[in-house]
């Protein structure tokens, strides 16, 4: 009887998701990227992945063709995400150091916040970004990221608070290095430094030491 009731609710989920293609989309991408966050693209099924979602293997290969575009698609999805909310930070409208600061702590939280991210960029990087080289897209998703330093960059070399001539791509990279290295080794950091540095409190002792490393980087020099 329990396991009757079980297949009818299953059967009743695959039947509403396929009536929904967004939400059956969103849910298989859901699957698909906690799946490879747990096992990498090798050891993820798509047995799992679709018994994750809660659909039929048939219905996964409808929508990504294979496991690879099912990948690519939640590569970029990823990407999505985090330069739309990059986007909805409104920095243009903050003042320079205000707005780079917001940029900063919100890059760092958003890596505590979301270890899938980390871990695809792992699994992707040892690809030597294979399947991200195929994408039709994710050069796009950059350009607003790009622009939306540069703009608080020019504001402030332009009120005397910033250098000039820094680079957008490379501040980027040096804002997402500072937090991409802690979050990606703080198991053996703590273990090597005999320190809790994944506890909260160092966490954000760490946001504000990016944010100090960047922004000092940027101040015009006394010199100068």
């Amino acid at each position: 009887m329990e396991g009757s009731r079980v297949k009818t609710t299953v059967k009743a989920r695959t039947a509403s998701l396929t009536r929904d293609p967004e939400r059956t989309r969103a849910a298989i991408l859901r699957a698909a990227t906690a799946e490879i966050t747990a096992n990498g693209l090798s050891g993820a099924r798509v047995d799992a992945i679709a018994e994750r979602a809660g659909v039929n293997k048939r219905m996964l290969y409808h929508y990504f063709g294979d496991k690879q575009g099912l990948y690519l698609a939640v590569l970029e999805h990823t990407y999505a995400a985090i330069r739309s909310a990059e986007t909805a930070l409104n920095l243009e409208k903050l003042d320079p150091a205000d707005g780079m600061r917001k940029l900063v702590l919100f890059t760092w939280q958003y890596f505590i916040d979301h270890p899938e991210f980390l871990s695809l960029l792992v699994t992707e990087n040892m690809n030597r970004a294979a399947y991200l080289k195929k994408s039709k897209q994710i050069r796009n998703l950059h350009g607003p990221l790009v622009g939306m330093i540069e703009v608080l960059l020019k504001r402030g070399a332009a009120g005397k608070l910033f250098r000039t001539g820094v680079d957008p791509i490379e501040l980027y990279i040096s804002i997402a290095a500072l937090g991409f290295f802690y979050m990606s080794n703080r198991h053996t950091l703590s273990t090597i430094f005999g320190e809790k540095l994944n506890a909260p409190e160092r966490l954000e002792k760490r946001g504000e030491h990016i944010v100090d490393v960047i922004l000092t980087y940027l101040k015009v020099s006394e010199k100068a």
